[in-house]
């Protein structure tokens, strides 16, 4: 059950879905989550498994670095996917910057190579605390600069003429400064909540991540979670309806600065959203086809 924005719920309403085993999330006005309500006290025992593992220091190191290879892995093949056959677009082979096609995917490419170069130090147990610590801060360095180069190419892909009301100007947000940005923030604010309800089913605890920090509100593992899934069910969709037109001023809502969407709006990004949920593909681990709704609850078991 999500309540998005001032949506009451009688106590015999938490009651229920408490004896149900139905998870309940609260999200503010413009998507951010806010908190949940589980069932019961937790499988104990999963989560003290789940500290002593996260207390390995070299399990720590491993797993920020296949991350960060996954996360950045899906980013590039996605610009590889929607630039293939169009070389105007990807730029000059020699054209290295990073305001051509070309030049992003190197430096993603480079990001990767560097990041398993540091995931080599890993190999062998890492005997001290300090020694792991370096490596991680480096590994999220990486993943910062990955990302960065990303969004600032996401404008060339975008189907966007000067007169459209949605822009896009580089990644913003708390709060977001334009309708792009107000869309990213509200389907992340979406996968984050699903993302969460995934952890808390296999009895893990949210609180408790390996690449992320406890630095907000925000739950570390549920955003280590989420790095697998950004590009896969939301950036795709939402830039391929973005390039098909399908957004409207009468979508969003302007105050002063901050840009979010409005009623209708939050309908049609969580109808997109839920669309892509339901799509099916084949896991390359267990090779067989299931929705992107279900892979997200197996990845979260897998980590278990």
């Amino acid at each position: 059950l999500v309540l998005h924005g001032n949506v009451q719920a009688t106590t015999q309403v938490l009651h229920f879905c408490a004896a149900n085993e139905i998870g309940v999330h609260w999200l503010s006005h413009g998507g951010f989550y806010v908190g949940a309500l589980s069932a019961g006290a937790g499988p104990v025992q999963r989560r003290n498994r789940q500290f002593l593992a996260l207390g390995d220091a070299s399990l720590k190191v491993r797993l920020c670095g296949r991350l960060i290879q996954a996360k950045s892995e899906n980013q590039l093949r996605y610009l590889l996917r929607l630039t293939r056959g169009d070389e105007a677009l990807r730029g000059p082979e020699q054209d290295q910057s990073f305001n051509t096609i070309r030049g992003v995917i190197k430096e993603i490419d480079r990001v990767l190579s560097q990041a398993m170069e540091t995931m080599q130090k890993a190999s062998s147990p890492v005997e001290k605390d300090a020694l792991s610590l370096s490596i991680i801060d480096s590994l999220r360095g990486l993943e910062g600069a990955a990302s960065r180069t990303y969004f600032e190419l996401l404008p060339s892909v975008l189907n966007l003429q000067p007169e459209d009301f949605l822009y896009f100007s580089g990644r913003n947000r708390r709060p977001p400064k334009d309708p792009f940005n107000a869309l990213l923030s509200f389907g992340y604010a979406l996968l984050y909540k699903d993302c969460i309800a995934a952890l808390l089913a296999v009895g893990l605890e949210p609180s408790f991540g390996f690449l992320h920090t406890p630095r907000s509100a925000a739950y570390p593992l549920a955003l280590d979670l989420m790095d697998l899934f950004r590009s896969i069910l939301w950036d795709i969709p939402l830039i391929g309806s973005v390039n098909r037109k399908q957004w409207t001023k009468e979508d969003f809502e302007v105050n002063g600065k901050q840009v979010w969407l409005n009623p209708p709006g939050r309908r049609k990004a969580i109808a997109l959203y839920e669309a892509r949920k339901a799509e099916k593909w084949k896991h390359p681990v267990l090779e067989y086809s299931l929705s992107y709704s279900r892979t997200i609850e197996l990845e979260a078991r897998l980590l278990e």
